[in-house]
């Protein structure tokens, strides 16, 4: 018997005045599964978040949740009955409703029934003891879990989030985040949660979809996207980079660091050498000379300081290659303040250097 997943998209196209905004979008999420749509804003995610949800029709492609088909260009089965929970950035709680009637809302049966399950919900968030009170008497964080137990409420199979914890604060966010996470994978619910927040992204998902100008650019566990760029753009969105430029010339590609093996790409193709600058390891300067060259950090460049921050955890200190002026930055944990113009000598990691032919 082939598997079936809890919801799975196919081809969702949207257009809006002509430009394509949502292009061929598909995947798939499993039970108790956290699938982040992450990209910049306006690459599609929200788009394609609503027409799943119901409030939005696409323009071709099928939305199926558990082998049933929701939704084509001919079948359309309505939002309530679709078995999905939303989240959004605005709670949208009713302000004339009582925390308990808020959570209430879209609860059938008897009352005894929906009490039960809103008194169960409130506990599991901790706001039993707020079951009375209006949304105006809590605050951001007790709002956004109100939100989160009106959305389970109905038990729905499927929870749509979309940039749900953004509007806390910073101190609230990460605990809210994973409280809210914890009782999603407790209740079984398939989750696909959008954001443009990368730290967001690897914080809370079993798989990312990597989403750009309306297409998945890329798809996989966060380890891998992030370990494994699809181009140099991918690299970018989850971290600062270096690019060091180069050409290839009999496969090898000549920079300031040596070789570097470029294989299957033409002569003269333009290269981009992409690497973090938490992999970019940093030496003194011996009269001139530098460290010698390994098989992991390859050969040194020599660099001159051009400035030096702390900025928490790490230091962040940026130079200028004396082979081509390129500019490159390195981080190093705790405090290290080199003077400008200080010179030093680079290695790079090769393992982790991620080689991309040059995007005119």
């Amino acid at each position: 018997m082939a598997h079936i997943p809890r919801l799975e998209i196919k081809d969702l196209t949207r257009s809006f005045g002509g430009r394509v905004v949502v292009d061929h979008v598909s995947l798939s999420v499993e039970v108790g599964q956290v699938t982040c749509l992450l990209g910049p804003s306006g690459c599609g995610k929200s788009t394609t978040l609503r027409m799943i949800a119901g409030v939005e029709m696409q323009d071709s492609g099928e939305i199926w949740v558990d082998g049933r088909l929701v939704c084509d260009t001919v079948t359309r089965v309505p939002p309530e009955g679709r078995s999905i929970g939303l989240m959004f950035q605005d709670f949208a709680l009713f302000p004339h409703l009582s925390v308990a009637d808020n959570v209430a809302f879209g609860l059938k049966g008897p009352k005894a029934r929906k009490r039960a399950r809103v008194c169960e919900l409130l506990e599991r968030v901790d706001l039993l003891r707020f079951i009375d009170s209006f949304p105006h008497e809590l605050s951001g964080g007790e709002q956004q879990r109100v939100a989160l137990a009106r959305a389970l409420a109905p038990r729905p199979k499927i929870m749509l989030m979309d940039e749900p914890f953004s509007g806390l604060d910073n101190r609230l966010r990460d605990g809210i985040r994973d409280e809210t996470l914890s009782i999603l994978k407790e209740e079984g619910t398939a989750v696909l949660l959008v954001t443009h927040e990368p730290e967001e992204a690897m914080r809370m998902a079993d798989e990312i979809a990597l989403m750009r100008a309306g297409h998945i650019v890329q798809q996989g566990a966060p380890y891998n996207v992030f370990n494994a760029p699809v181009d140099k753009e991918a690299a970018a969105f989850f971290s600062d980079i270096n690019v060091i430029r180069g050409t290839v010339r009999g496969a090898l590609t000549e920079t300031a660091f040596g070789q570097f093996l470029a294989p299957g790409v033409p002569d003269g193709t333009e290269v981009e050498i992409v690497i973090r600058p938490q992999h970019v390891r940093i030496d003194f300067d011996r009269n001139g000379r530098g460290p010698n060259p390994t098989s992991v950090d390859g050969t040194p460049a020599r660099a001159v300081v051009e400035r030096s921050r702390f900025i928490g955890k790490e230091s962040l200190v940026e130079f200028r290659l004396d082979y081509d002026g390129t500019a490159m930055s390195a981080t190093v944990p705790s405090v290290f303040l080199p003077k400008p113009g200080t010179p030093l000598w680079l290695m790079i990691r090769r393992d982790r250097c991620f080689v991309f032919p040059a995007k005119r």
